[in-house]
């Protein structure tokens, strides 16, 4: 079971992905993560990622594809893996498709969870994060006992300063434009599958399982 997970910020991919790789076995694979790994190891392309990353530089594709491919390579992958966050691009997507060849495999699905921009600027400014504890909560959706107090430790609770609409606004229109591309790619492969991400998280997940055990993926 190879996965790609993908949603705008804060639609809860990463939390989906989490359950997934709990209940399949499979590693979620995260672009940071593929890249602390490869840091920590010490690898040429480890060395190059790190160099870009210390001047502010974004890593080049031709370093991220090369960590990708010595990810999915790992031992731990055998058994299929859960991509978060990287293909971005159409050019990573067909990159994607040849280092999977090269393993003999291939993607099986790709999951898109969806929430309109709206919902997820609501989401965004209502969120509540503890000073003490980094317990989260949400002023509509998930509120505190008390009003501004975590429940857990007592601390205080804060609003990040990005937590704001405009600036998630901007994000998740630089969002759109660069992925919109990468779904149309999908769709027409006919591995793409769309999740409301409106809905519970529990109900979400159990959407993603049927879909992906009633098409064998």
């Amino acid at each position: 079971m190879q996965l790609l997970i993908m949603g705008p910020p804060g639609a809860g991919k990463g939390t989906q992905a989490a359950k997934l790789a709990t209940r399949y076995g499979i590693p979620q694979i995260s672009t940071g993560e593929m890249f602390r790994l490869a840091v920590s190891a010490g690898t040429e392309l480890g060395k190059q990622a790190k160099a870009c990353m210390e001047s502010g530089k974004l890593v080049p594709d031709e370093v991220t594809v090369g960590i990708v491919r010595e990810r999915l390579s790992g031992v731990d992958c055998a058994k299929g893996f859960i991509l978060d966050g990287f293909p971005r691009t159409v050019a990573q997507a067909e990159s994607l498709k040849l280092i999977l060849a090269d393993l003999g495999k291939q993607l099986s699905s790709v999951l898109n969870v969806n929430v309109p921009m709206e919902e997820l600027i609501e989401r965004a400014i209502g969120r509540r994060i503890c000073k003490g504890c980094g317990a989260t909560y949400h002023i509509k959706f998930n509120a505190p006992k008390v009003e501004g107090i975590c429940d857990a430790c007592g601390c205080d609770l804060y609003q990040r300063a990005d937590d704001t609409a405009e600036t998630l606004g901007k994000r998740l229109r630089v969002y759109e434009a660069s992925t919109r591309p990468l779904i149309e790619y999908y769709k027409a492969v006919g591995i793409y599958n769309e999740i409301d991400g409106r809905q519970p998280i529990e109900k979400v997940t159990l959407e993603i399982i049927s879909i992906l055990e009633n098409r064998g993926a």
